[in-house]
């Protein structure tokens, strides 16, 4: 080029960094005879992109000028490499910030999980703009405040400064709903697509499909499925993985075998529904005649979802040498997730000398993992192996590792009631939940109730331990439910953790006693209890 300028020189650089040359850009950048703000910048962003903070933030001191985008660019990488505290000290000091700024750091705060302080910033803004109040929904919602996530979505429902839900508030906060299960919320936010007319987009339908099957309303979720008449292959799974969480093996594989007539190819996700749904029914030969057909027949190749989900087909089904056979066989490393299923079997079917062996291969590749060092010690707690349970959690102790307590909640009157096991006295309504718990249990004892005291984790006398499963976080959602759900609808309960056995009997009992259905959505599917049974077959 017989003559360069600023700007030849600058789209040179540009191109570099954008294809990742950060050495070109810097030999280019230093031949430069005159630089502008674009040259620093561009530099900049080079040095950020490759995570080089250290080499860009120099350049950020060394420039002469700095504009709104050269600021914004530094915060932003301190954000993606997770020095949010840097860059909250760069934001303290920028003149000028703008929308995009504000947002950034924002994003810094709700995406390191530090939503407090987020909440903070966001208030302080002088200008909420739909990305800062999706990034708020998002945060809220991955820290599991429900309502905080809905009065978000509401504040801009009602602002007059032209802000209003949009595509990904909506999206964000139906996610937050089918997450957290709470039904009234999402409905609220399906009207309010409707009035926007994003209700015909093939996205927003999964999405919504996704959220009813996890709020447990199935009718919902069947009719936005069925009045879609160009469905994708998403919207095929997000039906047939709700049937397998809710355990309806044989309606999830009746999908399956629609989709496959309707000519939509199944993927990677579609067999994990499948392979799910006949797992959690015990349909054993449907599901491995599955697994040999993903690779044969569907062009499918297993990976280690797949396996663990086979796994835990097999295992559930008693078969648990089997199991072991297909993981000592697979064509991948078996992976946390496959010895993790392994061990759940060994569980239920009281397999101590498989289980010891699976769960030091655990703890090698996961040895901070506190789920593995409590499904152990739920094995030796069952065989009276308390000496063995001591010296796990002596272990944890000193790994500082502690267990994640049960936790449920229900939804009353827009309002997410929150439940920890054991803890009796933190929720207002206290006396009258305990007193509802008293009654149960009396009624239930009457029909043949017995407490399985192989559910406590500790040495202690019968009595105490009667206690103890008396006050499970589920248990206490149930008492609450019953005394604020009106009578004809369903009580929708959900737990961070598997639901015990002792509290699945117990619920079946309550459901027939008080003629109640109670849905209870647990970390692995869902139990429809109703009429003295359960939706999972005792199964899960």
């Amino acid at each position: 080029m017989p003559e360069r300028n600023t700007i030849s020189w600058n789209g040179l650089i540009s191109g570099y960094v954008k294809n990742g040359m950060t050495w070109e850009a810097r030999e280019a950048f230093d031949k430069m005879p005159e630089r502008n703000v674009v040259s620093w910048t561009a530099m900049l962003r080079g040095y950020v992109q490759e995570g080089r903070l250290k080499e860009a933030r120099e350049i950020f001191d060394e420039m002469p000028e700095r504009n709104v985008v050269a600021w914004t660019t530094m915060i932003n990488g301190y954000v993606i490499h997770d020095k949010v505290d840097l860059a909250r000290k760069l934001f303290e000091v920028m003149p000028g910030k703008n929308e995009v700024t504000w947002t950034a750091m924002l994003m810094g705060y709700t995406r390191s999980g530090r939503i407090e302080e987020a909440a903070e910033l966001f208030d302080a803004m002088p200008f909420q703009s739909a990305p800062a109040c999706n990034e708020m929904i998002m945060g809220f919602g991955h820290d599991g405040q429900v309502t905080e996530a809905r009065r978000v979505f509401d504040q801009m429902t009602e602002k007059d400064d032209g802000i209003r839900p949009n595509f990904p508030s909506m999206i964000s906060t139906l996610s937050v709903c089918g997450s957290l299960a709470t039904l009234n919320h999402g409905r609220e936010v399906h009207a309010q697509l409707v009035r926007s007319l994003f209700d015909c987009d093939v996205y927003v339908c999964s999405v919504l499909i996704t959220m009813y099957m996890k709020c447990g309303d199935l009718v919902n979720g069947k009719r936005v499925f069925d009045r879609f008449t160009s469905k994708d292959t998403v919207m095929w799974n997000s039906i047939i993985t709700g049937y397998a969480q809710h355990g309806l093996g044989k309606e999830a594989l009746q999908v399956f075998y629609d989709m496959v007539s309707s000519g939509v190819p199944p993927d990677e996700v579609t067999f994990i529904g499948v392979l799910s749904a006949c797992s959690y029914t015990g349909r054993v030969k449907e599901g491995l005649q599955l697994f040999e057909s993903m690779k044969s027949k569907y062009l499918v190749n297993p990976k280690t979802e797949h396996y663990s989900c086979v796994v835990d087909l097999l295992g559930r089904a008693g078969k648990l040498n089997e199991a072991m056979n297909l993981i000592r066989d697979m064509s991948v490393e078996a992976d946390a997730c496959v010895w993790g299923a392994l061990l759940g079997a060994c569980r239920i079917h009281n397999r101590l000398d498989m289980a010891e062996v699976v769960a030091k291969k655990l703890l090698l590749l996961e040895p901070e993992n506190t789920g593995h060092y409590i499904l152990l010690s739920n094995i030796y707690s069952s065989q009276g192996r308390w000496r063995d349970v001591a010296a796990l959690r002596s272990n944890m102790r000193v790994q500082s590792l502690s267990k994640s307590p049960g936790c449920s909640w229900i939804e009353v009157e827009k309002k997410v009631h929150t439940f920890t096991g054991g803890d009796i006295t933190s929720h207002p309504e206290h006396a009258v939940i305990l007193r509802m718990v008293e009654k149960l249990d009396g009624l239930i004892i009457e029909v043949g109730y017995s407490p399985d005291g192989s559910f406590v984790l500790h040495d202690v006398e019968e009595e105490e331990k009667v206690h103890n499963l008396r006050h499970h976080s589920e248990k206490l959602a149930v008492a609450y439910g019953i005394l604020k759900v009106p009578k004809g609808m369903p009580i929708r309960i959900m737990k961070n953790l598997r639901v015990c056995g002792d509290c699945h009997a117990a619920i079946k009992l309550i459901a027939k006693v008080t003629e109640r259905e109670i849905v209870l959505r647990d970390a692995n599917r869902f139990h429809h209890f109703k009429d003295g049974s359960c939706s999972c077959g005792d199964y899960w």
